[in-house]
């Protein structure tokens, strides 16, 4: 069901916009990765290049919004890496606790005793 699912997102164009997408793909209203992946893949592939955007398009949706948010923002992360953050978002984020507190993804290599 899933793969279907995903054959259905590949055919929908990206005009198609984020409502009539969940409408016709699910958006997690189900809570089965058949009425989930279908539509997060869809957002992640016609938002490719833009994280903020991404995450928009899918909220947008309604649905499961935290689980296909965190599915988009995986796939699109991946894609464009720390730089695809917004630098705002970047201001703003929580620091990580002890250990990974010292581990910065935006300077990687830098000090790291803070």
């Amino acid at each position: 069901e899933v793969r279907e699912g995903v054959g259905r997102a590949a055919d929908l164009p990206g005009d198609a916009g984020p409502e009539r997408a969940a409408a016709l793909l699910g958006s997690g209203h189900r809570i089965r990765a058949d009425d989930t992946v279908p539509f997060a893949l869809w957002c992640a592939a016609h938002r490719a290049d833009d994280l903020t955007e991404a995450l928009w398009t899918t909220a947008a949706g309604l649905g499961d919004v935290d689980t296909t948010c965190a599915i988009v923002g995986g796939v699109v992360a991946a894609r464009t890496g720390v730089t695809g953050v917004s630098p705002e978002w970047l201001e703003r984020r929580e620091s990580l606790p002890h250990p990974f507190g010292r581990w910065d993804p935006v300077h990687p290599m830098g000090d790291r005793s803070v």
